[in-house]
């Protein structure tokens, strides 16, 4: 109880703390907000490892794509993912829900580092439609455009089929894909409490290179991420 009442007040303290320090760098240029959210990547980290015990470890470094264009498909089961993925790749563009952006002072800053909002009660052609935004990102920027497939935060046990909207990226971008497959909802659960003295794996797996059909690439995709997530659970 006393871990997780650490583990919460600490983080989010830092959460804030970062927010409100980096607020001048609204008016900055843009690479200044985007070290907060390094710094948050590697906050949450520290937070997890200091005050629940929690043991971190990457797996497949090694397979990070460094001088192709690519996007980042992760699975997605909790809040750490989305710091986390911030350090360990070079500042990721995310595309997320369109009430994000509204969240005083945390939305200002998804906007300044560039995300890309979706409206979920519009179909996924209107919002992702597509392709100028998305499309100039990947063109103008070295960063790369991360998508969480499921949506939302799922159980780690949750095997729901993928949202269509990662393969009409795959197929407008024409660009390698990056999988990322963790079990932090074993840590970190949505609904449920912090779990401490825990291993967290986030595991980089293979490319998956363009010109698939898209449904061909969007089942290759779900059944290397779940048969992964499944080995680390």
């Amino acid at each position: 109880m006393i871990k997780r009442t650490l583990f919460l007040f600490f983080f989010y303290f830092g959460v804030i703390f970062v927010c409100i320090f980096f607020l001048p760098a609204l008016i900055l240029p843009q690479k200044i907000t985007l070290y907060g959210g390094k710094i948050l990547g590697f906050w949450s980290k520290f937070c997890l490892e200091i005050f629940l015990s929690t043991k971190i470890v990457v797996k497949g470094k090694e397979k990070i794509l460094n001088n192709e264009k690519f996007f980042i498909a992760s699975a997605h089961q909790s809040q750490f993912e989305t710091f986390f993925l911030q350090s360990l790749f070079n500042s990721p563009i995310f595309i997320l829900k369109k009430e994000l952006l509204r969240i005083p002072i945390f939305g200002w800053h998804l906007k300044k580092i560039g995300s890309i909002s979706i409206d979920r009660n519009k179909i996924a052609r209107e919002n992702l439609g597509f392709s100028d935004q998305i499309k100039n990102h990947v063109k103008n920027s070295n960063r790369p455009i991360i998508i969480f497939p499921q949506a939302t935060r799922v159980d780690t046990l949750d095997r729901s089929p993928f949202k269509k909207g990662v393969k009409r990226i795959y197929e407008e971008l024409n660009i390698f894909c990056q999988p990322v497959a963790l079990n932090s909802g074993s840590v970190w659960p949505k609904n449920g409490k912090l779990k401490p003295n825990k291993t967290l794996i986030v595991s980089i797996l293979d490319p998956i290179g363009p010109g698939m059909n898209s449904d061909e690439f969007l089942n290759t995709l779900q059944k290397n991420i779940y048969e992964e997530i499944d080995k680390i659970i």
